[in-house]
């Protein structure tokens, strides 16, 4: 089991469920779409939230932000360590540096000493995108070796300064390598690991990537926090976050929707429906399992452990509950039929 952080409340680690993290991609500067960003998260199940503090506006707009946010708030820092300082003094409730890229071991002793004095953890962001020239040089090119032996020697530079509050990271966006990297530095430490695929792409191939990245370690039990990386409104970061959990079994909030592939024998318009079923449960925190069957010839004995579900005929279907059958319900009144029944359990 990793070691335990908190973060502005939350814990992260230590055998804490696995939390769902994601990163506004509004200007930090612009405290009130920032703000309106969050709240949208906050919605969406985000718990918590990264932003990007590029500049000496930015971190200062972090006091505004705060005070009309929910969730922890984590600031994301390169280059000049003084925005680190910055945003702890203004309320941050954790920083993420990357100690190789924002100076001398001085800069990284004051980013150490503005944490500890407001007891902040500091997440070590290793990313194969920017990994050390020296590194590059060793290795030949970004391995999984490469990304953990950044890891630590960031690691043992926070540990000089006798600072121990720490999370890690080691993105690729080369799956295998992801995987390897993270399966690897779980052997080497026992910090909290946020798991992540770097530059995964947009929603639908960006799903896939962390489907396979995020939960291959998430199946083995590796992994404290999560953030789903989309080219796509963050939202969907966090609904695929969710998706991601529920799969591998980490997290049982929320509905579990299952629907058969379709076969010769769908006589009905099951697709449309199921995509419109989606979206509509897509905030429902019920923990409960919704089937959409192709035919009644197997669907509700297919679906029997479902708790709720419909089996479509022609110009019909059937509305059944752990395997019982309900009631038959015209085709183009079933998703509202089926909604209703997932309103009462």
């Amino acid at each position: 089991m990793s070691k335990q952080i908190i973060v502005g409340g939350v814990a992260v680690g230590g055998g804490a469920p696995v939390t769902i993290q994601s990163m506004c991609n509004t200007r930090t500067e612009d405290a009130q779409s920032t703000i309106r960003q969050i709240r949208a998260l906050e919605d969406a199940g985000c718990e918590i939230i990264r932003v990007t503090v590029p500049n000496m506006d930015a971190a200062r707009a972090l006091s505004q932000i705060k005070e009309n946010i929910r969730i922890p708030l984590v600031a994301d820092i390169h280059f000049d360590y003084r925005l680190a300082v910055e945003a702890a003094a203004r309320g941050a409730d954790a920083i993420r540096i990357n100690p190789g890229n924002i100076g001398g071991e001085e800069n990284v002793r004051a980013v150490v000493d503005a944490c500890r004095a407001r007891r902040l953890p500091i997440r070590i962001g290793v990313n194969g995108g920017s990994l050390e020239k020296e590194l590059l040089a060793k290795y030949g090119r970004v391995t999984p070796e490469a990304l953990v032996e950044s890891a630590l020697g960031h690691i043992r530079l926070l540990e000089k300064y006798d600072f121990a509050d720490i999370c890690v990271s080691v993105k690729s966006s080369d799956v295998p390598l992801n995987v390897r990297a993270y399966r690897l530095l779980r052997e080497a430490v026992d910090y909290p690991l946020h798991l992540g695929v770097t530059e995964a792409g947009t929603p639908s191939m960006g799903l896939v990537k962390s489907a396979v990245g995020i939960g291959a370690l998430l199946c083995d039990g590796i992994g404290d926090t999560i953030r789903v990386s989309l080219t796509a409104d963050p939202v969907e970061e966090v609904y695929a976050a969710k998706r991601i959990l529920q799969a591998c079994g980490v997290r049982k909030a929320g509905v579990n929707l299952v629907s058969c592939p379709t076969c010769g024998r769908t006589s009905y318009n099951m697709i449309p429906l199921v995509e419109e079923l989606e979206r509509r449960l897509a905030g429902c925190d019920k923990h409960i399992t919704v089937a959409v069957m192709g035919c009644v010839v197997n669907g509700p004995g297919e679906a029997s452990a479902a708790d709720i579900g419909v089996a479509g005929g022609k110009g019909e279907g059937l509305i059944f509950r752990r395997g019982e059958i309900l009631r038959k319900v015209p085709e183009e009144k079933l998703l509202d039929a089926l909604m209703d029944e997932i309103e009462k359990l």
